[in-house]
């Protein structure tokens, strides 16, 4: 191969280092929540800054063993912004469940129940507990689509409606995220 070749073939293969990086979870939640490293962002992240947001998550998938996207969602912003420089204990994120969505935060028994199989989200929404996150579940969704507190997940906080947890968590200065 002459210089040329040579040129060429480390141009094209720095070009495609850039394509090869893999989404990655962790490093708040291992399991879930992947995303992309970026390197030297224009629009910096001011790491000295809390940030305190709420999820509004309503809908789910029509399969009952696929992950709610919506709830991962959460997982990715713990991870890209604690890889972004963003101390743990400056993230503060809230879920607040209601609608189509409130199946995905029941126990696996009674999910098992109700759909035949384990709950996809169960480990998910444990893990994001875990890492500081508050569950709220609508208790008027709770009500029409019949789940009682005793089926939650194990520390989800049921509340007197989803407008109410809304209205409070941004009166807390939480910032609304919807999807």
């Amino acid at each position: 191969m002459n210089y040329t070749h040579n040129f060429l073939l480390f141009f094209i293969l720095i070009c495609l280092s850039g394509y090869s990086q893999e989404k990655t979870a962790g490093p708040i939640i291992e399991n879930y929540g992947k995303v992309w490293s970026i390197e030297n962002p224009d629009f910096k992240t001011d790491i000295a800054a809390d940030f305190k947001v709420v999820f509004d998550i309503m809908n789910s998938p029509e399969s009952h063993t696929e992950i709610n996207k919506s709830i991962e969602t959460a997982a990715r912003f713990l991870n890209m912004h604690a890889k972004g420089g963003v101390p743990h204990a400056q993230l503060k994120v809230a879920l607040v469940v209601h609608n189509k969505a409130s199946k995905d935060i029941i126990e696996n028994k009674a999910y098992e129940t109700r759909y035949g199989v384990s709950n996809p989200n169960y480990d998910l929404v444990k893990d994001l507990m875990e890492a500081g996150v508050e569950v709220i579940l609508c208790g008027q969704s709770s009500k029409s689509r019949n789940f009682p507190k005793e089926d939650l997940i194990s520390g989800v906080q049921v509340s007197l409606s989803a407008m109410t947890a809304l209205i409070q968590l941004q009166n807390q200065d939480y910032r609304l995220i919807k999807f």
